[in-house]
């Protein structure tokens, strides 16, 4: 596992984008997985801009994103295909129907992930994945438990999550209750792995999933067995190293 800790959110989104910047450059046909929330929005404007300056392309890159909510449609302003619209999509040379988020709007769970889980294979796997770090150490939504789950599935989320993702929506009864996410198989098959964490709230979980016991009651420690990771961090979230 190779550990950047920089100084500010502002340089822990530049090196992010920029090891995902190398991995278009060394492999522009690369399939990545991608991720939302609040972490990854300052590395998406970084790689926005190098391909504002002609540094990198996205024209024939594939992406699959983690996780998204159960029962949002894409349309939906809280829905992660819109954020990735929003966030970075939009503003690339990317093909729309190289990008995949799972369908939250399909109301038959097991269709939409074996569709899903069927085609990150046939594309040939992942060869980077993005991942934020939840405060109790969750990775897409694959929540704390008893054991990592494999395959993409459809999780009851954790009060701790919703409590967490209800700033984002006008009150707690509108955030979602389920979601659908890659597991923890799928995220362990990428070739390589990009963690980002940020701000002192996340200083407890970065030290618990980074440099404590491999446990799915932490499903991030599971990547310490990953061949190939990387995690940035800032100096908050890195303060308890």
């Amino acid at each position: 596992m190779q550990l950047f800790i920089e100084e500010t959110y502002e340089d822990m989104s530049r090196r992010a984008a920029d090891l995902i910047a190398a991995q278009l450059i060394v492999d522009p046909a690369s399939t990545l997985g991608l991720a939302t929330g609040s972490t990854p929005i300052g590395l998406y404007a970084d790689l926005v801009e190098d391909f504002q300056a002609d540094r990198i392309s996205f024209e024939q890159v594939t992406t699959f994103n983690l996780d998204e909510y159960r029962g949002l449609s894409p349309e939906h302003d809280q829905s992660y295909r819109y954020f990735m619209q929003k966030n970075l999509f939009d503003h690339v040379d990317i093909d729309p129907e190289a990008t995949s988020v799972p369908d939250g709007a399909n109301p038959d769970a097991q269709a939409a992930c074996e569709s899903y889980e069927l085609a990150i294979s046939e594309a040939g796997g992942i060869d980077l994945q993005l991942l934020g770090l939840g405060h109790n150490g969750h990775i897409g939504f694959n929540e704390p438990c008893d054991e990592f789950p494999v395959r993409t599935h459809v999780v009851e989320l954790t009060e701790s999550t919703i409590n967490a993702n209800s700033r984002l929506f006008e009150s707690i009864d509108q955030v979602p209750r389920e979601a659908y996410t890659m597991g923890i198989g799928t995220i362990m098959k990428a070739r390589a792995i990009l963690v980002v964490a940020s701000g002192v709230d996340k200083a407890q979980i970065v030290r618990d999933a980074f440099f404590g016991p491999v446990t799915p009651q932490v499903p991030a420690s599971v990547l310490q067995l990953h061949p190939n990771v990387t995690v940035v961090v800032d100096a908050e979230a890195g303060s308890l190293l």
